[in-house]
């Protein structure tokens, strides 16, 4: 145990406490490679290229920029908040102490509530891939990538899948950094190569469509219409989302106050660095047509890099299906870390039952909170793949809406918990006031529109439940769960909800009374 857990547990039973993880078990760099792997840039790009490009156009690199924006000021505050007190409850603790039992249960449900939505749809994205690339690796055999879309075959390799990674999630958080180093360190390199590929193609006159960069592409301001600003920038906040996985294991880390903030900020600065490289040079390889392998078309939106892969590395190719197959795989394992320890702390505080609360005692890991959040990942999976295929992906464009919901109201949580310290010194205001109110209040003008637009059953996949939008019924029914589970645990647990658990704070107004690592 580290002289930084002794104080924690040290705090008043109302406040913070350490909760048995693996101390000291991973450093700046573990913690930057499992944010990375958690946003999973290979996967993520693949599949949000396309869409992004439909809504925006060229100003696909205006719309990364901005929605970097309100990730980076978000991150802010989430640094701030953990370096006043770092724990693995992140969103759920942190809005608790902030504002209360209520809203902070809240904030965790929807931190539970996206990841598990994104783990049962890693898993599935695994399955594609896996079987994508078997049939390159057998001569391009149709039948065997068919095989992803036979639903018996994909659920049984995607519970597979599911198993696997919930094993090494299981263990100790060096088996888990070993892992994530191989698999991020690949995705990169081929993202990296594919990039500069396509530069040559450029240089050489071999590229397909040709497309100079211009400054316009970095000005947000040349989107045609609001909706499609709107549209795109959702896009953008989803494939930004799950840095914040580097905070989770804040009780885990070298330095638990200052060590997950740094990660947090330099794991969305990479990000979006490799994101406008990636992007930049797709655009400029291969144009906006709307036939072909151009950007424009819809029939390669929905996997942009399987359609460029041919073209751009030629009899490398199938690198990149390796690359997406291992985006996935790594996020698939390395996005438990976050729904495990929330669940972990919930248990911990008594927001949920004990039994969330137990840590394996050989491997210091949240053993039972783990399995829980694979179990219901894999439930989910099942069921939405054999209802329908079209619901699979609305889930995926309600993430957006989760993703705001959770990360404003942490947002948010900074700026009121460091109230007495806006005005000390400019740093404050700054960092604990002006910087995560804004990123906060951007959010939640983007799910409140999101919300609005997502009533039109022509949102998202197209299909509806009774003339309203799907992905605006599923986002209710998330939230509306969250509010009835709630309900019914304050009635089992009515310590939490009373605030003799964890009681609402604010932070002192002078940062000596913060306890120092």
């Amino acid at each position: 145990m580290t002289s930084t857990d002794t104080a924690i547990g040290a705090e008043s039973k109302k406040g913070i406490s350490s909760k048995g993880l693996s101390a000291g078990s991973v450093g700046l760099l573990g913690a930057i490679v499992i944010g990375i792997s958690c946003i999973a840039p290979a996967y993520t790009l693949t599949g949000a290229l396309g869409p992004t490009v439909a809504e925006v156009g060229v100003q696909l690199p205006a719309i990364f920029l901005v929605g970097f924006i309100p990730m980076l000021l978000v991150a802010f505050g989430y640094r701030e908040l953990n370096n006043a007190m770092p724990d693995s409850g992140t969103s759920f603790t942190w809005a608790t102490r902030a504002f209360g039992p209520w809203v902070g249960w809240m904030a965790g449900w929807g931190l539970i509530a996206a990841t598990i939505v994104v783990l049962s749809n890693l898993a599935g994205i695994a399955v594609d891939f896996l079987y994508l690339m078997l049939s390159q690796i057998f001569g391009n055999n149709s039948d065997i990538a068919a095989l992803a879309s036979n639903p018996f075959i994909n659920v049984a390799t995607c519970l597979i899948f599911i198993l696997i990674a919930t094993w090494i999630s299981y263990r100790d958080m060096q088996t888990t950094q070993k892992v994530q180093y191989w698999l991020v360190g690949f995705q990169l390199l081929v993202l990296v190569a594919f990039g500069i590929a396509a530069i040559v193609h450029i240089s050489n006159g071999s590229a397909p469509d040709p497309t100079p960069v211009t400054l316009d592409w970095f000005n947000p301001f040349a989107v045609t219409s609001f909706s499609a600003f709107a549209a795109g920038l959702s896009l953008s906040i989803f494939i930004f989302w799950g840095w914040d996985v580097t905070l989770t294991m804040s009780e885990e880390t070298k330095g638990s106050r200052k060590t997950p903030g740094r990660a947090a900020t330099l794991t969305v600065i990479l990000i979006v660095i490799i994101y406008l490289f990636v992007a930049i040079t797709a655009i400029s390889f291969a144009g906006l047509g709307e036939d072909g392998i151009g950007l424009g078309n819809p029939d390669i939106q929905e996997n942009v890099f399987f359609a460029l892969a041919g073209p751009v590395l030629g009899p490398l190719a199938i690198l990149m299906s390796i690359a997406v197959l291992s985006s996935s795989a790594a996020s698939l394992q390395s996005t438990f870390v976050g729904p495990a320890r929330t669940l972990l702390a919930m248990g911990h505080y008594g927001a949920l039952p004990e039994k969330f609360a137990r840590v394996s005692p050989r491997f210091f890991t949240p053993g039972y909170a783990t399995i829980v959040s694979a179990i219901v990942a894999a439930g989910f999976y099942t069921v939405m793949r054999f209802v329908s295929e079209d619901v699979l992906w609305d889930t995926i464009t309600t993430l957006g809406m989760m993703i705001c919901f959770y990360y404003g109201l942490t947002a948010f949580a900074c700026v009121w918990y460091f109230r007495r310290r806006w005005f000390t010194r400019a740093r404050n205001f700054f960092f604990t006031f002006l910087f995560p109110l804004v990123g906060g209040l951007i959010l939640a003008v983007l799910f409140v529109t999101t919300l609005i637009d997502s009533m039109d059953p022509a949102y998202g996949s197209g299909s509806s439940v009774g003339g309203v939008g799907l992905v605006f019924v599923l986002g209710m029914v998330i939230l509306g769960s969250g509010v009835v589970v709630m309900l019914i645990t304050a009635k089992r647990q009515p310590a939490f909800f009373r605030g003799e658990m964890l009681s609402i704070d604010a932070a002192p107004a002078s940062e000596l009374e913060d306890i120092k690592d």
